[in-house]
This record gives C-alpha cells, structure tokens and sequence, in this order.
C-alpha cells in the first residue's frame, strides 16, 4: 500500500550523507576513529564518564547482562510491556526474566509490581522509559538501593529524555540505546552503552570485541600487534560508516527533539477533544521526547474499538502500528514462563486499546490534520 502518511520517514539530512561519503573514503572502516568520536560526543550529552559503541541495543542490553555477572540461578525484574530484546537479555546469561506490569497512564513499569516481584533471587530491574517517558526513577532507586539490586535503564525509546534534570541513560548503574531506522536518531542499525563505572566499561569494550583486550585500531596506535583474549567476547563492534551517521545526527539532536515534542502536542490539541480517544499522559519534572505517539482507543457505543479505527485508518493511508503485545501473550515467554492471560491486568487492557500514531522530525502539521480528522470522522461515524 501507498501511504499518504507513512508510520515513519528517516530524517537523512545532506550532512549526514557526506559523512557518509568521507568515511567511505576512510582507511578505517570499522573500530577506527570515527566510533570513538561518537562515543566521547555521546557521553558528553548524557552526562556519562563512559559511552560504548555497538551494533544494536539488543547487543547493549547482553552486555549489560554480562558485566553485572547476572548468569543462572539470578532473576531480573522487566515490564511486561516492551519488545522482546528487553526480556531476551536476561536469557541470553540463562538467567529468569520476571515481568512487572505496568502504570495504566505513563506505560511505564509499576513501581508497585517491581515490589511485588523482588525475591532473593533479584539482581536487576531493567526499565523501560516507554515511547520516550522517564519512568519515576527517584522510587526505582530507592527500591535498588534498599535491596542492592542493579538498575539497567532501556533507552532504546528516551534519547534526550530526562527525569528531575538528569538525562535517561545517566541515572542507573547502565543504559543501554537504540539507533534503529525508527529511533530518536538512527545509525542505521546501532547501539550505545552508557556508565559512570569504569570496571563495567572496561569489560564492556572488551566483551564487544571477541574478549580481546586491545583491536586493530587500539594496536595499530601502539605500533604492536600484542594482543590477550582474557574473555568470552562477541562481535557487537559499530562500523565507522554508522558512526559517522551517528556524529552528524547526534550534532542534530535538539533539534530532531523538539520537533518530535512540538508535533506530539499538535495531536494532543487536535485530538483530546475526541470523545473516546484517550491522549498521552505526561508526568511531572520529566521531558518526555516522543518516540511514540500512543494513544488509546476507548470503545465505543457505535462499536468503533481499536481494531477497527485502525483498519479504517489504514484504508486511508495513514500507517500505524501497536506497541506492544504484552510478553506473556507471546508463545515462547508463555511456554517457557508460564504466565496465562489475567496475570498482568493493566498491560492488558492497555493492549486492547494503544495505538501509535505517525511521529517523526519531518512529520508536518497538514499530515497530522488529515490524520485526527479522519479519526475524527471514524469515531462520530
């Protein structure tokens, strides 16, 4: 189908497709200068000591897994509410993922379920800042240190987000990001590890490169070919190519913010007079950056429900898409996990009625018109 308002359009600007070029033209295709520039810029806007290149937040988040020494027997505590690779982490180091439901307003994990869920078997919460939604970090904090568990923050949605001053990424021991097409800024594929600890960046650094504690780019600086694998490591190295894109996007970034916030307040001007269409909550003393649009779909006496509305829409030309399907619906975690339908009530009944909007830096305010109009019409239908 041809979309009259695509679901998402990546903002590549002309800087970003010279830098492109430029690092074609590189020596360095991969682990040169260019990824260490982008980490050094990168923990500078998050106000980290340490940034650490990969290839995707997936990668980011095994990462994490590995340098908290989480392995069999551990259990880490995820909202049920989020993509699969915030669940597989924990898997990844055969560990037990156990899910939280959620807040029904900000999306975000429930701090009253997290508490619920802490066994002696606990060494970590991953949070999810969802569609770019600080989650109420001061209480997640406070719950970790009482406890000594770890806090991984999932920012694969919340580049830029930032709770009572301090950006998401900064504020638990890791954070983990995503530069996927549909993210706040995009290397293509990519990812960035985020830490105040050097012993966990050290290991970091190492583990993304097969355990080996110098690569190419390190040794060819130090005229030695020396090097010792002191670890089980991967390749989850960020190639200089998606560096460069991700330098020139990251030089953007108040910019691409501000435009995904402004166009998120024309919806909810354009839509919270609609009856039965519920807009996104924004909690206080935080900057929610919008990499969602969710709204819910109440249902409605007509019999206009989610699913409906988004059918018809989508005969309209206006791409749209859910996030999420609640994990313990999924059969591999309902399998392996054995949760049933019931067991997380708010995700589900969020489930049944969220649905995402169009929302990018290009998206311009005449497509948001055509789009709440034509909710408009659908729902007084």
């Amino acid at each position: 189908m041809m979309y009259k308002v695509p679901f998402y359009f990546p903002w590549i600007s002309k800087e970003d497709k010279k830098a492109v070029l430029e690092a074609l033209g590189s020596r360095w295709l991969t682990g040169g200068p260019r990824t260490r520039e982008f980490e050094e810029m990168f923990a500078n806007y998050i106000g980290t000591k340490y940034a650490i290149a990969v290839n995707s937040c997936t990668a980011a988040l095994h990462l994490a897994m590995r340098a908290l020494n989480i392995g069999p027997g551990d259990e880490v505590i995820v909202p049920v509410f989020t993509f699969a690779a915030t669940a597989n982490a924990p898997l990844f180091v055969g560990a037990k993922p156990v899910f939280a439901d959620i807040d029904e307003k900000t999306f975000n994990i429930s701090i009253e379920d997290i508490e619920n869920k802490i066994t002696e078997k606990t060494k970590a919460i991953i949070v999810v800042h969802y569609g770019g939604q600080p989650c109420d970090m001061k209480e997640i904090m406070q719950i970790a240190n009482q406890h000594k568990i770890h806090i991984v923050e999932d920012c694969a949605h919340s580049l830029g987000a930032e709770y009572m001053g301090q950006k998401t990424g900064s504020i638990g021991v890791i954070g983990c990001f995503s530069f996927y097409p549909t993210k706040i800024i995009t290397t293509l594929e990519g990812g960035m590890v985020t830490t105040n600890d050097e012993k966990i960046a050290k290991r970091i650094a190492i583990l993304r490169e097969h355990g080996m504690t110098k690569g190419a780019f390190e040794r060819e600086k130090r005229a030695t070919w020396r090097y010792n694998v002191v670890d089980l490591g991967y390749n989850y190295r960020l190639n200089e190519v998606q560096a460069a894109i991700g330098i020139s996007q990251l030089k953007r970034i108040d910019e691409i913010n501000k435009r995904r916030i402004e166009a998120a307040h024309y919806y909810t001007q354009k839509l919270k007079e609609i009856r039965g269409i519920i807009t996104p909550y924004e909690a206080k003393d935080r900057i929610h950056v919008y990499h969602l649009y969710a709204i819910r779909v109440v249902r409605q006496e007509n019999g206009i429900n989610r699913d409906k509305l988004y059918k018809r829409l989508s005969a309209k030309g206006i791409g749209l898409s859910v996030h999420y399907i609640p994990l313990h619906l999924l059969t591999f975690y309902k399998k392996m996990l054995k949760y049933k339908t019931g067991d997380f009530p708010n995700a589900e009944k969020v489930y049944k009625e969220i649905m995402s909007l169009p929302l990018y830096p290009t998206l311009k305010k005449a497509q948001i018109d055509y789009i709440t109009e034509q909710i408009s019409k659908i729902v007084k239908q």
